[in-house]
């Protein structure tokens, strides 16, 4: 006989969204992977993903670490909710099924560790103890070296924190006056340094140091040296994406400026690792691409996509036969979209060192009109690319969601 549930459970149940549902204005299949109200997805260029491609690391309303298995979608607790600051899930590894996180310290507000869980057997080992107001972003794909950055002495941080607050790479929502506080942020130009830590021995070495604003610090899922990074601030104000080895040699700008409000950000590293992709506007809506780089031959190609297509992130499937889009407040732009990418053809352009222009196919996955976007979706493709992960607050609070690329066969 099933277990009788208490009158608490059964009220929450009752309130709670359906688990699965066709969206009748796409005939794709949505599903609610997490029963907690507040869960979330993790930022949608963070690998969730554990190697075999079958679990999948999600935020709990109590910012611990929660594991859904994609398989059966079952959800359990790996890592609990904050005791000091911590925990902020960081990322799993490539190589291994390690979810690495940081913790903060309930006696000394500026120290944080970082740690790691295996998600088969639930072991946490300490990794080292960071510099002061330090995170770690990033694991490199052979998972020998963690990337981080930490501001130098006492001024504010952009979510406000002060000396010794510790970021979440959880990607809650942002700030109301987010515009105003990333501009106070970029002004003061503090010191930041960039540095990696060696998860055997927990040594630091400095890559970088800049006044700048240094954020997005995102190691090639295949190179194990190469590294990402990106100026922060508002997009025409910044020359944003670069590369650079961790020995700090081959520090490359990969994306120049050639025309004025011009604007790019919101990039990722493609599952191979030979190119990076982000959001290109000539200028903020006029014209707007998915565009290309590959690190390997410095090769470009930039993808068009329509103004009611404007999402906030993009991303790539593992095959690199489709990409998804989250929408945005833009008109028209309230919906999660599919696109299938076509190449215009050459028909033998005179030139040298050209751009493969190309443009994207939209398919709209689920009606987002209900969502408030000030929470951002964060579309990722599954390692299969059989779902889109988003998370949403459509149903008020925010749960995390995969909807079925394929159209379901029958209807609801």
């Amino acid at each position: 006989m099933a277990a009788l549930m208490s009158p608490a459970v059964l009220q929450a149940e009752e309130k709670a969204p359906p688990r699965t549902w066709i969206d009748p204005d796409t005939g794709h299949r949505v599903i609610r992977l997490t029963k907690e109200p507040g869960s979330a997805s993790l930022y949608f260029n963070i690998n969730a993903y554990t190697p075999d491609g079958k679990q999948m690391v999600y935020s709990t309303p109590d910012k611990g670490i929660g594991l859904i298995d994609l398989t059966t979608f079952k959800e359990r607790q790996l890592v609990a909710g904050p005791v000091g600051g911590g925990p902020g899930a960081i990322l799993v590894g490539r190589r291994t099924p390690t979810v690495y996180f940081f913790k903060g310290s309930a006696s000394d507000a500026k120290a944080a560790s970082l740690w790691a869980i295996d998600a088969r057997t639930r072991k946490q080992r300490k990794i080292a103890d960071l510099p002061p107001r330090a995170g770690i972003f990033s694991i490199n794909s052979d998972e020998t070296l963690g990337v981080g950055s930490y501001i130098v002495g006492d001024g504010e941080d952009y979510n406000g924190r002060q000396a010794g607050q510790v970021a979440s790479s959880s990607g809650h929502n942002e700030p109301e006056d987010k515009g105003a506080k990333m501009a106070r942020r970029m002004a003061a130009r503090l010191p930041m340094v960039v540095f990696t830590l060696d998860l055997r021995s927990g040594r630091v070495q400095n890559v970088f140091e800049s006044t700048d604003w240094i954020d997005h610090l995102q190691f090639s899922p295949t190179d194990p040296t190469l590294l990402m990074y990106a100026h922060q601030g508002a997009w025409q104000q910044v020359e944003k994406l670069w590369t650079i080895r961790t020995d700090g040699s081959q520090q490359t700008h990969i994306n120049p400026r050639i025309m004025r409000m011009e604007g790019s950000g919101h990039q990722w590293w493609d599952t191979r690792g030979d190119v990076i992709w982000y959001d290109l506007h000539f200028p903020f809506g006029v014209t707007s691409y998915v565009a290309g780089y590959n690190v390997k031959n410095g090769e470009r190609i930039w993808y068009h996509y329509q103004p009611d297509e404007a999402s906030i992130h993009f991303h790539r499937s593992s095959d690199g036969n489709l990409f998804a889009g989250d929408g945005s407040t833009a008109p028209g732009a309230q919906w999660l979209y599919l696109f299938r990418p076509e190449l215009v053809p050459d028909k033998h352009t005179l030139g040298q060192n050209l751009i493969q222009p190309g443009q994207l196919r939209a398919e709209r996955l689920v009606n987002m009109s209900r969502h408030d976007y000030r929470l951002e979706p964060n579309v990722n493709f599954t390692p299969d690319g059989k779902y889109v992960i988003f998370r949403s607050n459509m149903f008020g609070p925010s749960y995390v969601f995969a909807v079925e690329v394929e159209r379901a066969k029958t209807e609801e």
